[in-house]
């Protein structure tokens, strides 16, 4: 496919008034077309979704900025009631969550459609620290032609925080929800964690995913260490510095300094999402690497970067389409890691070619789901759907893997509580005097103690800890004071195991241990420039 040409980006108003927690921004002079409703699935009731007007987010959600004019928020409502739609229906008085609402809320996901009732479903993903409301200027011309499903992240834009800790997880979550509604089969589209949900879906489940688009995705987000320590700083600092931050890594310098309202509107999702959700999310990115499966994705993919995306850049897209039989890419100029944002008319026209064509088009090899079921017909438009609501499938998931052995399941661990960098200079290091003893201590110590059951990572740290000062093995208590902060403890936590080692190890030996923690603490927790 070849690159869009850069849509100029008009300056837009700053809207005056604005929530406690969510700005409201410049909305669109022009609202949806078509039917619209929203729901969110809330500990203690459900509310079923009504045709013909919006229902108000949730506490917490953010519109994205939108040229246009200024209009002061609606209390309770997204948006007033649209002419001709019907008058807005009483709201439910909240009630007591009983267990089984709240074990629903954690088993499904936040969700919004736009669009009519009878289209084809296209399922669209969020960004980490983002909301539904990021893809909020594709959605005139999406729900034109698609039933446009809309979800949050676990504790974003208002969502029961329900940390999520795998991608798998949330892909889990994400197709209860949708087997709730009656959806089997959908077109799916989303950005960076979204994306990596889409890969997933298509991986174990081919036959729900029809067409796939990976917007600033990649098979492997940077490094685990990268993500571990980030959930480390908002453990101890709070999402500010991830809030500070989040400008200048999804927008191009011009693009930031020429729409200061939508930078405010950013800035204020990720403020408001919910610290440990975020956590939980970088460790779903910190496991997530399907390198060695992209063949196996069998649909067709539109891979779509930013031409100057510094997280999941154009290296990462080529390694996408390199890795997935049927794939494209489409390069975005003059966008950076949020581009439907930055470039909403380029990223719209992209998705729309995609998901009109690319499903049609490939051959039937290329689609290992058995026929879809004949759905409602559609009306005439210039993009046929990709996607239907149909029957179940009776088609088997894909296979799980078979369990790893006592090396493989160490190294995993390993590498998830000490870090790449610290087990990559270990092993660099063996040679053949010691590399029996490298697999000794990754077999054993890791695969086997590490692995079992009976102690929570946490309390195995603060185990770790106390026989480290114990023995006066200091040199081994940096590497481990990083894992205690990565397994979850908190600096306040870790001076408490260090005074109790004080009582029954002795006083030189946790002076000694508070030196080594105090300079691995300050290094790991100290939010970047």
């Amino acid at each position: 496919m070849a690159p869009p040409q850069a849509i100029p980006v008009q300056p837009q108003a700053t809207h005056a008034s604005q929530t406690p927690h969510a700005p409201q921004a410049p909305l669109a002079s022009q609202d949806f077309p078509g039917p619209q409703t929203a729901h969110a699935l809330q500990a203690g009731h459900d509310r079923a979704p009504q045709a013909g007007h919006d229902h108000a987010p949730q506490a917490g959600h953010d519109r994205a900025p939108q040229a246009g004019h200024d209009r002061a928020p609606q209390a309770g409502h997204d948006r007033a009631p649209q002419a001709g739609h019907a008058p807005t229906q009483p709201q439910p008085q909240p009630q007591t969550p009983t267990p089984q609402a709240a074990a629903e809320a954690a088993r499904t996901l936040q969700y919004r459609f736009d669009g009519p009732e009878d289209a084809p479903v296209l399922v669209i993903g969020p960004s980490l620290g983002t909301t539904w409301h990021m893809w909020d200027r594709q959605i005139p011309e999406l729900a034109q032609h698609w039933r446009v499903f809309r979800y949050d992240l676990p504790g974003h834009g208002g969502a029961p925080a329900h940390g999520a800790p795998s991608v798998a997880e949330l892909g889990d979550r994400l197709l209860a929800t949708l087997d709730g509604l009656g959806v089997q089969r959908f077109g799916y589209a989303g950005c960076s964690i979204g994306g990596a949900v889409g890969a997933d879906l298509a991986l174990r489940h081919p036959h729900r995913v029809a067409s796939l688009a990976l917007v600033a995705s990649s098979p492997r987000f940077g490094s685990a260490d990268e993500f571990r320590q980030r959930g480390v700083i908002v453990r101890t600092n709070g999402l500010e510095p991830m809030a500070r931050t989040a400008p200048e890594r999804w927008f191009t310098p011009g693009f930031a300094a020429a729409q200061p309202a939508i930078v405010e509107w950013a800035v204020q999702m990720v403020r408001t999402t919910d610290p440990g959700c975020y956590i939980a999310a970088c460790e779903a990115l910190a496991a997530f690497d399907i390198r060695d499966h992209l063949g196996r994705i069998g649909v067709p993919t539109l891979v779509l970067v930013g031409a100057e995306d510094k997280v999941t850049g154009p290296a990462e897209a080529r390694t996408l389409v390199a890795g997935i039989p049927d794939a494209r890419l489409a390069l975005v100029p003059g966008a950076s890691h949020l581009a439907p944002v930055e470039q909403p008319a380029a990223v719209c026209d992209l998705l729309l070619t995609h998901f009109s064509s690319a499903w049609q088009d490939a051959p039937a090899a290329a689609l290992p789901a058995p026929p879809l079921v004949p759905g409602p017909p559609t009306p005439a438009t210039p993009f046929a759907p990709v996607a239907e609501i149909a029957a179940a499938p009776l088609a088997p998931e894909a296979a799980g893997r078979l369990p790893d052995d006592r090396y493989e399941r160490g190294t995993k661990v390993r590498r998830e509580v000490l870090g790449d960098a610290h087990v990559d200079a270990a092993n660099g290091s063996a040679d053949a005097f010691t590399e029996d003893f490298q697999e000794l201590v990754t077999r054993y110590a890791w695969g086997e103690v590490w692995n079992r059951d009976g102690l929570d990572r946490r309390t195995r740290s603060c185990i770790t800890l106390t026989a480290l000062v114990a023995s006066g093995h200091l040199e081994g208590l940096a590497a481990h004071t990083r894992a205690a902060l990565r397994n979850g403890l908190t600096p306040a936590e870790i001076k408490e195991v260090l005074l109790q080692t004080a009582v029954y190890c002795g006083i030189p030996a946790a002076g000694a241990a508070f030196s080594v923690a105090q300079s691995v603490i300050q290094e790991e927790t100290t939010p970047p420039a």
